[in-house]
Formats: structure tokens, sequence, C-alpha cells
């Protein structure tokens, strides 16, 4: 069992939660984006797979950390494709972290306000959530970088959500597997960052960058 890691949870009001590679396991997305669809694109197109990769990385690696990225509408809209049924092929997949649900139960117990800050885009949530239907219930509200009209990486992102949800910076923490995004909360001096240390479980351990990472919720559950 990985160590406890210590979290006053006194010093804590709010805990942002974000939801893929964080509470479920990023192997459906990694699946999805890098096997399942140009998979699709190629059968739709009559072209090698290699040839679909490479046209759906092209256009992945122009819109990385930006709401285009993220938005299912813009990748239906480009490629023609219904990303949303595409994903329900393959929906299997989707998956909570071990240990995700008695950490949130744990929250709730504590009177912490919880609160999902994603960047997928609001189908992508609802689709998820009707996999995982024990999830939803725990969160006081759901927010969307859609509904903020910026990435959670882009500048000015916290000072945008405050207009949706009132925090306190000193009182909050904040889980993501996305160093860029932590990067971005850290600017803004959101005072509890935490990180995951293996988003994709069919991945290896990645460098968490002096991020203290959860192997196992277990651990914030004292």
């Amino acid at each position: 069992m990985a160590n406890s890691i210590p979290i006053d949870w006194q010093q804590i009001h709010t805990v942002f939660l974000d939801m893929d590679g964080t509470l479920l396991d990023l192997h459906f997305d990694n699946h999805f984006w890098l096997k399942h669809m140009p998979k699709r694109y190629a059968e739709k197109h009559n072209i090698p797979y290699e040839q679909a990769c490479n046209i759906l990385m092209q256009h992945s690696n122009a819109t990385q950390g930006t709401l285009d990225w993220y938005c299912l509408d813009h990748w239906t809209t480009t490629f023609d494709m219904d990303v949303v049924a595409l994903k329900h092929e393959v929906a299997d997949k989707i998956a909570i972290r071990e240990n995700v649900i008695p950490f949130l139960h744990h929250l709730k117990t504590l009177d912490k306000r919880i609160v999902l800050l994603t960047n997928a885009h609001q189908k992508s949530v609802t689709l998820k959530f009707g996999y995982v239907k024990s999830l939803e219930s725990y969160f006081d509200a759901i927010i969307t970088s859609h509904d903020i009209g910026l990435a959670k990486e882009e500048p000015g992102f916290w000072e945008a959500l405050a207009k949706y949800e009132a925090y306190d910076k000193n009182n909050s923490l904040f889980i993501d597997d996305n160093f860029d995004v932590l990067d971005n909360a850290k600017k803004t001096a959101i005072k509890y960052l935490l990180t995951i240390s293996k988003p994709d479980s069919k991945k290896p351990v990645k460098d968490t960058q002096n991020y203290t990472a959860i192997e196992n919720y277990q651990q914030l559950i004292h």
C-alpha cells in the first residue's frame, strides 16, 4: 500500500477534481482518440490506418490546450463523424479509478464542497456519467471549461471561474493529472495541489514533476 499523503482537512473548504485521468481511468480516452477514432476514420475514407492516425494527430497537435481540442462538437464537425456515437462503441472501457468512491464519501463526511472541474465537453461528461452512475451524485457542482469559455490551462481561467464558483484559493484543494493545468493553478496560487502518478492504468507511472502524486485514493483517507 502506498504511503499516506498528509492533508490538513481543517484548512480545506473546497475540493476541485478533474475527471479524465483523475477520477476516471485515462485508458478509455487514450484508446478512443489514439486507436478507435483513427480506425473509424480510416474505414470511412478507405485510407490506411497509419494515414488516419497522422491526419488526426496533426489536428490534435494544432489545437491542443484550447477549448477546440476538448470540444466534441468541434471534432464532429471537422471530421464529419459522430464522435459521441463512436465513444459509445468502446464505452466498456470507461472505469472509475480505485478507491475514488470511498474518497468522495470521505469528503462528504468531512462536509467539504466537492466540485468537478473538467476540460471535458459536456456531452462527454453526460456520456461517462451514464456508464458510471455512482459518481455524479457526489458533486455539489459540475463545471466544464466550456461553461467558463477558457481551458483550465489558459491564463485567466481561475479568475473567470470565480464568477461561477466562489472559492478561497488558500482553502482549496485541486487534483488534476495535467501538468499545464496544475502549473496554471499554481500561478494563481491555489494552495493545495495534487496530481496522479498513473492516469492511464495501462501505461507506466509518469514523472510527476515535483507535484505530490496519488497512487491510490486510499492515501487521502485518514
